[in-house]
């Protein structure tokens, strides 16, 4: 990886965790707000947090286009919980800006609140055992054409990926583990 950077979108949410999970990787990392930053890095982290919020900051500072610009290059991008919503091609009950990048069809706090916020152990193709950390957490509900599942937890799709794009509805920037980042990173 070196040589390579990894750009976090750093409009809201929970980027300065990924930022540290990403230097723990030896990569070089960069808090990504404004269009022009994209074309400075070799992938692209959408973390989580607000996704309304994000979506709209997104389309304010013209990153929206400019993410799907890179991606069409081949550009890797990974999206954890809101970052999931926004990939997502469709949201059940929502007409809410989204990228539209991956076949996948997203439930929003399909989890509970904020209250209902829990950790889980996770079976992960490719990876194997890791720790999962939901909050307001989305599912997706169906998934077509490339996308493929990669975990499971109670039976709801947490985790998918299609060609370079990554998608978790958990946070695994809130652990100690680095087993998710070092599997994207091989994207790159």
């Amino acid at each position: 990886m070196a040589g390579k950077k990894i750009g976090i979108l750093a409009l809201q949410g929970a980027f300065a965790e990924h930022e540290d999970a990403l230097k723990r990787c030896g990569v070089d990392a960069l808090q990504v707000k404004t269009a022009d930053q994209i074309e400075e890095i070799d992938g692209l982290i959408i973390p989580g947090g607000e996704s309304t919020t994000i979506g709209n900051l997104m389309c304010r500072y013209g990153l929206d286009s400019k993410i799907k610009e890179m991606e069409a290059k081949g550009m890797p991008i990974w999206g954890t919980c809101a970052g999931m919503v926004l990939l997502a091609k469709e949201i059940v009950d929502s007409e809410q800006f989204r990228l539209g990048l991956m076949s996948i069809r997203v439930k929003r706090n399909a989890f509970g609140r904020q209250v209902d916020s829990f950790e889980a152990d996770l079976d992960v193709v490719g990876i194997g055992k890791t720790k999962g950390v939901f909050i307001r957490a989305p599912y997706v509900e169906k998934i077509w054409g490339e996308a493929k599942v990669l975990s499971e937890y109670e039976g709801k799709i947490v985790m998918v990926e299609e060609g370079k794009k990554l998608a978790t509805a958990f946070h695994p920037e809130l652990t100690e583990e680095l087993g998710i980042y070092k599997y994207f990173l091989d994207k790159v």
